[in-house]
């Protein structure tokens, strides 16, 4: 018996040995594939989710809103069984099938968290929000400078030639602003502002000194370049149902550009149906060799090895992965000796948005439907803290002209309803926040010690929410862009805060954080377990801020850098 144990042990060692594991297909496990395949390592990328391909499996791509059983609605029914993921940004019947079900991924909550998730080859890479403005270097020093964080291992220097890097095969379009808190990157040329917008630019800063309407960098080709075509992806078409998956590729996601791109070279294998349950680690050894997979249709566990691995589950699935890699050096998590994996996880703060009407402009309209808003750089507490909280917040904005006559749908049917949606009505403004979360120990997810799912995984138990640092920030967003829209003729302005609960941004982060001592995080500046340096973790899971940008091209710029140094570590015989 212990002769046969042993040949079949060997046996799956010989066929499941990879120079790389990529744990995660979404935004930075694609990247990760991309980089460590074009450098020549036989690749094995792991999805939980089913199989997804560019062009074949975009179902709804092209059609219309009449084709839809229920013009794009959800059933009651379905609703009812899903209060969760029915609440997603983005989540309808023309993009549920990128989305999970809740009854089939439970967790557990503490306090009121969304968790949004999307299981599928290229993740929610396929359902993202594609906004790609840069850091600055404000934002990673600004934990450590007015002390609500720790201080970040890398600076925007470090990182600045990374972002350049993914920004060129992306495809970001943007312009070349001038901003110190929101520096400028690769861009192809940017969706220009309409008519409204363009003057709302010119009297904002007219006004401020300090704020800036900017065309906004968007992950959308504007203007495909030959990197892009090389990919097989062409021009943005602008009809904004870039969450259906974009037949053009005319924005990014892992199917439409790094998938492919590693596939090509020969070196990558992609296992969908693939639930990670844990990252093995050989105690003999002192480091990671493999990863434990449960195949997510028959319940089979299989056993995948390779020299380095990457963990790009997304943030909570991360630590989730890590909590659960038991072992006698590690007892409360892979890496873990701290006991600070899974505390720090933090958010963004979206809950606040102000509008109004504007007056003129009933002769103009404008083309298309824009997959990209305007923003509005952070000017809150840059060089010195000049508010009473900490942090900051971005924007998005825009104008458009609402439908029917005057603006009013009082016929909501017939004739009437018809005649009156010939016309166009007003023009509004919008402007809504996306505001930074201070990293707090009290912010955490844990397993639970009692509760698993399907396939034997303890759940995840989040205990995450807001504080008041996030209330004042919020109250600020709310006076300011309510004065600055006054200030600029705006009419019958509103504020609203929304109260979502945490989560709902799909922007959450930590638990895994970066730092430069090994008491206080778990990563180093390469993005490196301190205690187990062959597994990296460069999705949100690493972050030791926030900020207040959107945060996926900084995980493909982290994921990029990191991988370029995992190699160059092999070739030296390090890991």
């Amino acid at each position: 018996m212990g002769d046969d144990t042993l040949y079949i042990n060997n046996k799956a060692a010989a066929q499941h040995t990879f120079d790389a594991i990529v744990i995660g297909s979404g935004i930075s496990g694609g990247w990760a594939a991309k980089e460590l395949c074009e450098q020549g390592l036989k690749t094995l990328v792991l999805e939980r989710g089913r199989n997804v391909v560019h062009l074949k499996d975009y179902p709804t791509a092209t059609m219309n809103p009449w084709e839809f059983a229920h013009r794009g609605e959800m059933t009651r029914e379905f609703s009812k069984a899903n209060p969760l993921i029915t609440r997603a940004a983005g989540f309808g019947e023309d993009t549920a099938h990128f989305f999970i079900q809740d009854a089939d991924h439970p967790y557990e909550q503490k306090k009121p968290f969304d968790w949004i998730r999307g299981y599928q080859v290229g993740g929610k890479s396929l359902t993202w929000g594609r906004a790609c403005p840069r850091w600055s270097p404000f934002e990673f020093t600004a934990p450590a400078r007015y002390g609500y964080g720790i201080e970040w291992p890398i600076g925007y220097d470090d990182i600045a030639p990374w972002y350049s890097h993914v920004e060129i095969f992306a495809g970001i379009c943007g312009n070349r602003d001038g901003l110190e808190a929101m520096p400028d990157g690769e861009y192809l040329p940017p969706f220009e502002f309409n008519c409204a917008e363009k003057d709302l630019q010119q009297k904002i800063s007219a006004r401020y000194k300090d704020r800036f309407m900017i065309q906004g960098r968007w992950a959308q080709l504007t203007q495909a370049r030959d990197i892009h075509r090389q990919q097989g992806r062409a021009g943005c078409q602008a009809r904004d149902l870039c969450m259906r998956g974009c037949p053009f590729g005319g924005y990014f996601s892992s199917v439409s550009s790094t998938l492919p791109w590693a596939e090509r070279t020969g070196n990558l294998t992609i296992r969908p149906f693939s639930v990670v349950h844990s990252i093995l680690y050989d105690e003999k050894k002192g480091r990671a060799t493999g990863v434990q997979v449960i195949d997510a249709n028959t319940g089979e566990v299989t056993d995948y090895f390779a020299r380095i691995i990457f963990l790009n589950a997304s943030a909570l699935n991360s630590n989730l992965i890590l909590l659960n890699s038991i072992s006698g050096r590690f007892p409360n998590g892979l890496g873990n000796d701290n006991g600070l994996l899974g505390k720090y996880v933090c958010f963004q703060n979206y809950r606040g948005s102000v509008s109004g009407t504007i007056d003129g402009y009933e002769d103009k309209y404008y083309y298309g439907r824009k997959p990209a808003e305007s923003m509005m750089a952070n000017f809150r507490n840059l060089h010195k803290q000049d508010t009473d909280f900490v942090g900051g917040y971005m924007a998005f904005m825009g104008a458009s002209r609402a439908r029917g006559t005057g603006g009013q749908l009082t016929e909501q049917i017939g004739a009437d309803y018809k005649t009156a949606l010939s016309e166009p009505g007003g023009w509004n403004m919008y402007i809504y926040m996306q505001g930074e979360t201070i990293p707090k120990e009290t912010n955490f997810v844990s397993l639970s010690g009692d509760k698993k799912d399907q396939w034997g995984i303890p759940l995840l138990m989040t205990n995450v929410g807001y504080d008041d640092n996030d209330e004042r920030l919020l109250k600020d967003f709310l006076t300011q862009s309510a004065e600055m829209l006054d200030n600029i003729g705006i009419k019958n302005i509103t504020q609203y805060d929304n109260h979502w609960a945490p989560g709902r941004d799909i922007h959450e982060m930590g638990g895994c954080r970066m730092g430069k001592d090994p008491e206080t995080s778990l990563l180093n500046k390469w993005n490196q377990l301190h205690h187990c340096k062959n597994v990296f973790v460069t999705d949100g899971a690493c972050m030791t801020s926030t900020a207040n940008q959107s945060p996926s091209i900084l995980y493909m710029a982290l994921t990029a850098r990191a991988a370029d140094y995992a190699v160059q570590e092999m070739k030296k015989g390090n890991l």
